[in-house]
């Protein structure tokens, strides 16, 4: 492999220098770190990372390769999280040219070339994180010598000010069934509405596994005329102010005579937390990381869990008849809600992991048994 200079240039002016082993491609975007170890086919996948250049802390990247990217039964991807990579660019301290994994079929460079994501290696990672730590996330550019911006890729957009979730959602609505072998014994089949603002394909896969049927719905269609049995309100990008439609169709679904259960993740838990009528903020550099620690309000329970997410509610905002169901242990942040006499509860952590602890796939049960399951 031909190794290019390439460099990443953050908004405040600094710059990192490295080599390139992915597409020949000028971008920008807003520059985030996670410090999760493995996981990276996942996180490239994860649509909750458009717009971002991802800078991962773990200092060897691509020595297990990529998995199959192709799909399996309900059309959902086999090993992914969606059916492309979402991320802007990816930067790294040491890429591994080799792999080995018996699960592996090609390079982490070969896959990134062919979706036409640049990659930087030989970054200095570490001080790239502290310093967005110390700052907070900001856009940044990555440059490979040789190749020019174009005015739009010199523009350091405000990633606040894009609807990321209308770039990644799906444009028609999809139905998903459970196999069959799950339903012996069922007496009835559930179905659920999945808002997709970006979902993972993990979340799909522990409800389908569940015996529920998933009908996926764009995130600014009013699925209130539908007859189904649960809300599931999934993750996905950027500011939750964007997705207006979205809070629009939840508040009309929790005002609704005919109550029925909730449950949301991530981003699901930011729009579900405004639909009530409170506020959310943008973190200072997020959470992103296999390893984040979280309180169940009220017990004396700790979870490890699996993160990606900028912005957070606001608790001290909730309406009287909700309160905090998780707590984040290193930062006070909320980590989830719920309705106090009603079936409607979120996190913002992922209890369907992928990559990262199942601690909290359990939630996934709690879900399923407000259904009537």
């Amino acid at each position: 492999m031909v190794r290019r200079e390439a460099k990443i240039v953050l908004d405040n002016g600094t710059e990192f220098y490295g080599w390139s082993f992915g597409a020949l491609k000028n971008v920008n975007g807003e520059v985030v770190f996670n410090t999760a170890m493995t996981g990276y086919p996942e996180s490239l996948t994860d649509p909750s990372y458009a717009g971002q250049i991802l800078v991962t802390t773990y200092p060897l990247i691509g020595n297990y390769g990529v998995p199959d990217t192709g799909k399996g039964s309900n059309e959902l991807p086999l090993f992914m999280e969606s059916e492309r990579i979402h991320v802007k660019a990816l930067v790294v301290a040491d890429y591994s040219e080799s792999f080995s994994h018996w699960n592996a079929k090609e390079s982490l460079a070969t896959w990134l070339r062919r979706e036409n994501i640049p990659a930087l290696t030989g970054i200095d990672t570490r001080r790239l994180t502290m310093l967005l730590r110390e700052r907070g996330v900001m856009m940044g550019r990555i440059i490979i010598d040789g190749y020019k911006m174009d005015d739009t890729q010199n523009k350091s957009d405000n990633y606040e000010s894009v609807n990321w979730v209308e770039q990644v959602s799906c444009k028609e609505v999809i139905s998903y069934k459970p196999d069959r072998s799950i339903l012996n014994n069922q007496q009835s089949i559930k179905k659920v509405v999945l808002v997709d603002c970006g979902v993972k394909a993990n979340i799909i896969r522990c409800l389908i596994r569940r015996g529920i049927e998933v009908v996926r719905v764009p995130w600014d269609y009013d699925f209130n005329n539908l007859e189904f049995d649960g809300l599931f309100l999934a993750n996905g990008p950027g500011n939750p102010e964007q997705c207006v439609k979205t809070v629009e169709h939840i508040r009309t679904f929790l005002n609704s005579e005919n109550v029925r259960p909730c449950m949301g993740i991530c981003l699901g838990n930011q729009l579900l937390a405004k639909a009530a009528g409170a506020k959310t903020y943008k973190l200072k550099y997020g959470h992103r990381s296999h390893n984040q620690p979280v309180q169940r309000v009220g017990t004396t329970q700790c979870f490890i869990t699996s993160q990606n997410h900028g912005y957070a509610v606001d608790a001290q905002t909730l309406p009287s008849d909700w309160e905090s169901l998780f707590v984040n242990m290193n930062d006070g942040s909320n980590e989830g809600i719920r309705h106090k006499k009603r079936p409607w509860m979120s996190a913002q952590f992922h209890p369907e992991a992928c990559s990262g602890p199942v601690d909290t796939e359990f939630l996934f049960d709690e879900f399923v048994k407000m259904l009537g399951r």
